[in-house]
């Protein structure tokens, strides 16, 4: 068994405060690791969340945004594996959101996609990433027959993935032509929504607003994914968003598939 855990701290610091590293401690062994938005510098990152602190760890790599406290994102696997940071794109790789680690027979990518609920402006650049991701994702799904994207997307793909949707569909994340931008990925590369593969209840959300009462009244958006290849899609035994404690604004996404890194 292989276990996929894909979270978006909102702040690496922040969320060790709250628990994540004992929480991971104390989770059945785990193999892969996909954090995002990081908010923190390489000599930033707490201690208890490297190894050999944090258990079963062989291998951790961090793409920090050079911007300090800003995105960033990094892998942490039980297995060694050859990390790439960046798309090669200057804009973005500044903005460390794209990191690549390649074990013998499996590729892991932690991806942060841009939000654009601040405005116009960043809605653009989401775009223009959005852009030049999908070329290069394209390549890799088919130059890797075993390939694993786990991250913040910052989009809810259907209906089904926010509360309120019908309000939602001209805001940044549930806008018509992001929703066709994940439709059109996932059509061109084959890859699959896993958790929407093993799950298809309504009401399963991995990010809730920090305003109002959207935790407590479960109002949120599904916004965070792991898409595999098929022959990995194939092996995904259970799919769980962890809410018993809250790390952040976001859950952590648990899959486990039946297959091995070694």
């Amino acid at each position: 068994m292989m276990r996929i855990i894909t979270l978006n701290t909102n702040g690496i610091r922040s969320a060790e405060k709250k628990g994540v590293a004992k929480w991971l401690n104390t989770l059945p062994l785990w193999d892969v690791l996909c954090i995002q938005e990081l908010k923190a510098q390489r000599d930033e990152i707490p201690e208890t969340l490297k190894e050999p602190r944090l258990a079963n760890i062989a291998q951790s790599a961090f793409f920090p945004a050079q911007k300090k406290g800003y995105s960033g994102v990094s892998v942490a696997a039980s297995q060694p594996f050859r990390a790439t940071c960046g798309l090669g794109v200057p804009e973005f790789d500044a903005e460390g959101r794209y990191l690549q680690a390649d074990f013998n027979n499996l590729t892991v990518v932690s991806l942060y996609v841009p939000s654009g609920s601040s405005g116009e402006e960043r809605q653009a650049a989401k775009y223009r990433f959005l852009d030049v991701f999908l070329p290069h994702l394209k390549r890799l799904a088919q130059e890797k027959e075993h390939l694993i994207i786990c991250g913040d997307i910052n989009i809810a793909h259907h209906e089904i993935d926010l509360k309120n949707w019908r309000s939602n569909q001209k805001n940044s994340g549930f806008l018509p032509e992001e929703r066709a931008w994940l439709t059109t990925m996932l059509q061109e590369t084959k890859l699959v929504d896993v958790f929407r593969q093993l799950d298809k209840r309504a009401e399963q959300y991995t990010w809730w607003s920090n305003r109002g009462q959207a935790w407590a009244k479960n109002v949120g958006w599904r916004l965070d994914y792991q898409f595999a290849s098929p022959k990995i899609a194939a092996t995904a035994r259970a799919a769980t968003i962890y809410k018993d404690e809250r790390f952040s604004d976001h859950a952590p996404l648990i899959i486990d598939y039946d297959y091995s890194l070694l």
